[in-house]
């Protein structure tokens, strides 16, 4: 669903921004504000973005192979993280240098005067109904989570993407707004180049924010506390384990994560009926996380002597005692 989502709100923003990009540059070729120039690389850049989205999430459906075990999930993460960067530089410095260079130069708008605010008004239209879309695409997966939470927290980077560049674009459209009427009205074109900064100010923190959530998807984040309670449940709720000793997950992508633990098991009689309990613990986790596409669970017979023994994950490893009672070598403590 995620995905699915994702790409009809990319689309929805691709297609709003470039017929914006169009206008917009058609209304700076005609006026020379500093405003609609900025408001126009700036969806020139969000609709590069949106490219860019969608050539990862392509990219991120490629088979696995040796050289990449785990699939390529996680190129999602890196096309997010350089949508950032085209954000802070073409959209956020560039409209800052255009408001230091219309600081001083500060004509007004002398032809063509209704043309950037009518654009502006059309442009309102159609990123509302961009922003829509990725709205009613959110709320399918974003449950009862606050908007902060869920663009904070959400594993699939588009959505969040999509939302605060629509959200930013909306705000920079009514700050362009603002500076092209306040121009129009006292003939004094810096406010037209304070509209111009306020703009470059909004792109580069919304840039910052991005970069900040996509790197910490980059670096790993592990499973959320509602799945590893689920996860939990799944392993221990029936009788083939007895404790999880230590469990690690990890995103592999949006939709894929990664479950390994080691277990604590009761003594079987054989290694088929051990498999066996292994593969039960499986099949109940994935009924639980969908997502939990890999798991690695790594059975011992768990010790109480030997978890007061330290600290370290080695602790909770069953250790067997020698005849003197001391504990004897055992390579995988």
């Amino acid at each position: 669903m995620s995905a699915n989502g994702g790409t009809r709100a990319i689309v929805a923003a691709l297609l709003a921004n470039i017929g914006i990009a169009i206008t917009k540059f058609i209304a700076w070729i005609l006026t020379g504000s500093s405003s609609m120039l900025a408001e126009s690389i700036h969806s020139v850049a969000d609709s590069g973005n949106q490219g860019l989205l969608l050539f990862g999430g392509r990219r991120a459906k490629r088979e696995a192979t040796p050289q990449h075990p785990f699939g390529y999930g996680r190129e999602r993460y890196i096309y997010a993280f350089i949508v950032s960067i085209v954000l802070f530089s073409v959209g956020g410095l560039f409209a800052l240098y255009e408001a230091y260079h219309k600081w001083s130069h500060k004509e007004g708008i002398t032809s063509w005067q209704w043309v950037p605010i009518t654009v502006l008004v059309i442009a309102i239209g159609m990123e509302t109904f961009s922003f829509r879309t990725a709205i009613k695409e959110s709320n399918q997966i974003r449950g009862n989570q606050s908007w902060v939470r869920f663009i904070r927290r959400a594993k699939a980077p588009e959505l969040p993407v999509v939302l605060l560049e629509d959200f930013g674009a909306l705000v920079g459209l009514v700050l362009a707004l603002f500076g092209v009427g306040m121009t129009l009205i006292t003939g004094n074109g810096r406010w037209d180049a304070a509209g111009t900064a306020a703009i470059g100010v909004l792109l580069v923190t919304i840039a910052i924010v991005l970069a900040i959530e996509t790197k910490s998807l980059l670096l790993g984040e592990g499973a959320e506390q509602h799945d590893l309670a689920k996860i939990e449940q799944a392993v221990t709720s029936g009788p083939e384990v007895e404790r999880i000793i230590h469990m690690k997950t990890l995103y592999l992508g949006p939709e894929e994560l990664m479950v390994a633990a080691k277990v604590a098991v009761p003594p079987c009689d054989t290694a088929e009926e051990l498999a066996r309990g292994i593969n039960a613990v499986e099949a109940r986790i994935r009924s639980e996380v969908p997502i939990a596409r890999v798991i690695y669970l790594e059975p011992d017979i768990y010790s109480a002597a030997a978890d007061q023994a330290g600290t370290g994950a080695a602790s909770h490893t069953a250790v067997p005692q020698s005849e003197t009672g001391e504990q004897a070598d055992h390579p995988g403590s």
